[in-house]
């Protein structure tokens, strides 16, 4: 199957856009922190001869997919296999000294969706793996077979906030008493068994329950909590972060970082703003932007999309 059948990047036109201002016209840096297979920077090294991007990725297919895909422009391209929060790591083993764009476009890829084996979907029996690097220790397999109930629940709710987050979990741990829950489909069943008709909703029940066991796997929000402070420390003076988010418990975290960066840190009785408590960045948009309806029906994953995007403003001047 060709690469393009199988990802299509996310509000690219619009990416593009927001970051041309930063990267363009002359030799300049740019972090794709959740690289995938390429398809955001493959388009942004094309447009921009000069451009070196530093691309990151835990998912080691999704790297050799990129490195594939991305050959032409070699000397260009540094990747590095790592947590999208490494990003000063990143910039010290890429051996530069100005970042002037990053960009981030969470959840789970195309690839890790299509990959059955991988266990991301609900919608088809595979293994309960659900790993984005597939050498860490943590799969749904172990969350299932070792977390009490209250940590099931507790999980359920905070990153599928799902309101059924009790009754999934004693559901499952009921059968596990008898025998290990190993594929999804077996998952699937037990949440569409414990499922009141009353209480069903527009999409699977499943679907919150497998995000939020993919959460856990593989720490997202706590990797997205110290990656987005990361990039706005590493960004210099006039450069953009943009991100993208799919779901309400990432775009919160994005939102709040953001405002809080783009904020008087003066206080509220001061009566002249200090330049030391002016804000260091400004909002390139107006809340969260979504997609358009013919861009969702031409990519449906980009239905829930939400991006935001800021530019530094004031320090951090090599």
């Amino acid at each position: 199957m060709a690469i393009d059948d199988i990802h299509t990047p996310v509000l690219l036109d619009r990416c593009i856009e927001l970051l041309e201002p930063a990267v363009s016209g002359g030799e300049k840096v740019l972090i794709d922190a959740t690289l995938g297979m390429g398809g955001h920077t493959e388009a942004l090294l094309e447009r921009f001869p000069q451009l070196h991007v530093i691309g990151l990725d835990r998912d080691s297919e999704a790297l050799g997919i990129a490195r594939d895909r991305l050959s032409s422009f070699e000397s260009r391209l540094t990747t590095v296999k790592t947590e999208y929060d490494a990003i000063a790591m990143a910039k010290q083993h890429a051996g530069v000294g100005r970042i002037d764009g990053i960009l981030f476009d969470l959840g789970v890829s195309s690839l890790q969706l299509d990959r059955v084996e991988r266990g991301f979907s609900y919608s088809h029996d595979a293994p309960l793996d659900m790993r984005m690097d597939d050498e860490g220790e943590l799969t749904a397999e172990k969350v299932l077979a070792e977390y009490s109930e209250a940590d099931l629940r507790r999980i359920f709710h905070r990153y599928g906030e799902e309101k059924l987050a009790g009754r999934y979990a004693r559901a499952i741990v009921k059968v596990r008493e008898t025998a290990p829950l190993t594929r999804s489909a077996e998952l699937v069943r037990i949440i569409d068994e414990a499922t009141p008709a009353a209480a069903r909703r527009s999409g699977h029940p499943a679907k919150r329950v497998f995000q939020a066991l993919r959460i856990e796997v593989n720490s997202e929000l706590a990797v997205l909590e110290r990656a987005v402070p990361a990039a706005l420390d590493a960004i210099a003076q006039n450069g953009r972060v943009v991100v993208m988010s799919y779901q309400s418990l990432e775009d919160r975290i994005v939102k709040q970082a953001f405002q809080a960066a783009t904020s008087s840190s003066a206080p509220i009785d001061l009566p002249v703003e200090l330049p030391e408590h002016q804000p260091e960045f400004r909002l390139l948009t107006r809340g969260a932007e979504r997609a358009s309806e013919s861009e969702i029906a031409a990519n449906p994953r980009a239905t829930p999309v939400r991006l935001r995007a800021v530019e530094r403003i004031r320090g951090n001047t090599p």
